[in-house]
């Protein structure tokens, strides 16, 4: 039997635009938005006007009391969090009875945290997108469903993301009725996988001059960091940087 949930939306980007825009037309009964603020949200108008009529919460204002004690009074039965960038706290996973729900753009366990399509190019490690509960930790809760993303040489950070962003979207809209009927066939715990911060993207942008790189390693940190319109990894000469993008073709 179809259940019916009181959802509070955790959103930004595209892919939560989109899983909005889904959720509306499954007529699904989505309470409250809690979106980035301005300076690091994306598609927040496009979502907005999805659901103008929703209750509306910053995403940076998650630790302030009164808000935590008016997402409770709400009485929310679950959480999707979708392209959500704050931690959300013990105290607020507390409230949803029915759990929190996130998708992450990469193949858990491997890429939790930040920048999963970076990280998947530099080290080699299986791409792909997941639907997992929330726990404590950062990505480490039970998986509801996963799939792999293939991917090639001639891939950047950027064709790599796009290719996330859709996979994700097309998971969620595959698993989310046998979420709402509490139809999971398993959920699967997770093992060990890799983790990654902001702090480690950062590592990527220069590259030293001095340093000797195997071929195939400066080629992975060029197109893991090529992603226009924003810089790629630079190279320094006499105090002046130089921004290098790439581009791979493959023989056919």
């Amino acid at each position: 039997m179809s259940k019916d949930y009181r959802i509070l939306y955790f959103g930004n980007n595209w892919v939560g635009f989109e899983i909005l825009k889904f959720l509306k037309q499954e007529k699904e009964e989505v309470i409250g938005l809690i979106l980035h603020p301005d300076s690091r949200a994306k598609f927040k108008p496009e979502i907005i006007n999805l659901l103008p009529e929703a209750i509306l919460i910053e995403g940076d204002q998650l630790k302030n009391p009164e808000i935590i004690k008016r997402i409770t009074e709400l009485k929310p039965d679950m959480f999707i969090s979708i392209y959500f960038g704050y931690i959300l706290s013990p105290t607020l996973l507390k409230i949803p009875s029915n759990g929190t729900i996130n998708l992450h753009p990469a193949y858990l366990p491997y890429n939790r945290g930040s920048d999963p399509n970076v990280w998947s190019i530099i080290d080699g490690t299986p791409a792909g997108v997941t639907l997992h509960y929330i726990d404590e930790g950062i990505d480490t809760g039970p998986i509801i469903a996963r799939e792999k993303v293939e991917f090639d040489y001639i891939d950047t950070g950027k064709t790599l993301y796009k290719k996330l962003e859709i996979a994700s979207i097309e998971l969620f809209k595959k698993t989310w009725n046998s979420i709402k009927n509490d139809n999971i066939s398993k959920k699967i715990p997770q093992k060990k996988g890799t983790m990654h911060y902001d702090k480690d993207f950062f590592t990527l942008d220069e590259i030293n001059l001095n340093k000797k790189y195997n071929a195939l390693e400066l080629i992975n940190i060029l197109r893991a960091r090529t992603f226009p319109p924003y810089k790629g990894s630079y190279f320094q000469i006499n105090g002046k940087k130089y921004y290098v993008e790439i581009k791979i073709t493959k023989e056919i």
